[in-house]
């Protein structure tokens, strides 16, 4: 796609603002559903399940988070005024806001009123977010490449245990939870996906891990672990009524709990602006991540008219881009209407349910991995040979791994302190962003010292020696 300014030579367009042709954009757009759709439904269903929802409600819930989805993917890549980062960002349900919404349940004597109230503290916190958003963005400039290449490492290595949770089974309580033909079939993606990166060239090698899912879901046939049960179970057509489960209620608690899983997902969704932009080669400057904000908080706040909770930009799938290359936009933007489709049409959602976690679980490590190593290409640009950055690094990643080795380490701290703190991303985040201040800002008269490896002494230690 080119573009012909007056009296000039054609003009590439960048590759975010490159249109494909319909096959690719829409097999494309496809893998990214498949990457994500896991951690969309996952939300509504916990939820959903701690309300004792029907089936046929559980359904319903879980299209309308699909549906949701779609639109805050359409805000986020396509826009429209100051809304918008424009960059191949999928959004959906942020898996933050399970914890405090669970816990509304269970404050909930009527059950029924749960929805209600959690829709009411999502529309709050969506609202107040996207008044917040111009500000939150200008944290910019304490995200030098050493802070960017921290978090974006911890976003791959964070996301590394979902891949091998999914390879495991549908099911940790299950005997055969981890058994060797769940493991079997993930490393059989995961090999498939490998060979077509490798012996494969152009469209076929781009659209790899949409070939390993549909392969791995065909093998899996025989174990019985493919159930197609779903589809046939699932209505052709449905329409995520407004306000299906009651009208909004606001109540405090609710509203100051979701406002601070508000605040964690921006700061979240920042990080991801940062490593997509680094990734597309397009970095996200204050105005796109000002942009993107809005279109987060925004989506956040309509999606409980549609019954839908607080949406946030997907990290797994910054590994789809990364690995395959494919920047546009606008891919993910039609990734955002098959996301669309299937909340307007169950049964079409119910195609994508058909993938077996395990098989999920192998393509999930290489998109995975393959943030992590974006994370790495940052740091190696990030003037690594200065002790200061070596420490900002080692800490900031030390801290973020945290929830990660060991996940009761803050289980003595209050519910709400644990909403940040169990998201190892804005732990690291944090860290990495106050080291830097402390460390490369604050006194910069001294000199970081220049070290050729983490463990060696300073030229000042060595003199004194």
């Amino acid at each position: 796609m080119t573009c012909h300014p007056p009296g000039g030579a054609a003009v590439a367009a960048h590759p975010v603002d490159e249109k494909l042709p319909a096959l690719k954009m829409a097999t494309s757009g496809l893998q990214h559903v498949a990457a994500m759709y896991a951690g969309v439904v996952a939300p509504p269903l916990i939820v959903g399940a701690a309300i004792g929802l029907s089936a046929t409600e559980l359904t319903f819930l879980t299209g309308a988070c699909l549906f949701t989805a779609g639109l805050a993917t359409f805000l986020q890549t396509l826009g429209f005024w100051k809304i918008g980062a424009r960059l191949p960002f999928v959004n959906g349900v942020t898996f933050a806001g399970v914890a405090p919404m669970t816990a509304v349940v269970a404050a909930t004597e009527d059950k029924s009123d749960a929805l209600p109230i959690i829709f009411g503290a999502v529309i709050v916190a969506g609202l107040l977010g996207f008044v917040a958003a111009p500000f939150f963005s200008k944290a910019i400039r304490f995200f030098p490449p050493v802070v960017t290449g921290s978090v974006i490492t911890l976003i791959g290595v964070s996301l590394l245990p979902v891949a091998f949770g999914w390879a495991q089974g549908p099911d940790p309580q299950a005997e055969d939870y981890g058994s060797t033909t769940y493991l079997t079939l993930a490393g059989l993606t995961l090999l498939i996906v490998l060979l077509l990166r490798r012996f494969t060239r152009g469209f076929v090698k781009q659209i790899a891990v949409l070939i390993g899912l549909v392969v791995g879901t065909l093998v899996a046939i025989p174990f019985g672990v493919t159930d197609f049960g779903p589809v046939a179970d699932a209505d052709v057509v449905g329409f995520p009524t407004p306000f299906h489960f009651g009208a909004p209620q606001f109540q405090l608690a609710a509203i100051l709990s979701l406002c601070v899983v508000m605040v964690v997902s921006m700061t979240e969704s920042t990080a991801d602006m940062l490593a997509l932009g680094e990734i597309v080669e397009r970095p996200a400057d204050e105005k796109t991540i000002a942009a993107g904000l809005r279109a987060d908080t925004l989506g956040s706040a309509l999606s409980p008219l549609f019954n839908g909770f607080m949406c946030s930009a997907f990290a797994q799938n910054i590994g789809l881009v990364a690995m395959t290359r494919i920047r546009s936009r606008y891919v993910v933007a039609t990734g955002g209407g098959f996301l669309v489709l299937m909340g307007l049409c169950p049964m079409a959602a119910s195609l994508i349910a058909v993938v077996p976690r395990p098989v999920l679980g192998g393509a999930g490590i290489v998109l995975f991995g393959s943030v992590a190593a974006s994370g790495i290409q940052t740091l190696v640009r990030a003037g690594l040979d200065k002790d200061n950055n070596v420490l900002i690094v080692a800490v900031s990643l030390a801290v973020g791994i945290i929830p990660i080795t060991a996940p009761e380490f803050y289980h003595s701290f209050p519910e709400t302190a644990k909403i940040v703190l169990d998201s190892g991303i804005s732990t690291g985040c944090v860290t990495a962003v106050v080291l830097n201040l402390l460390f490369n800002h604050l006194g910069k008269g001294r000199e970081a010292q220049d070290v050729t490896h983490p463990m060696e002494a300073g030229e000042e230690i060595a003199a004194v020696r």
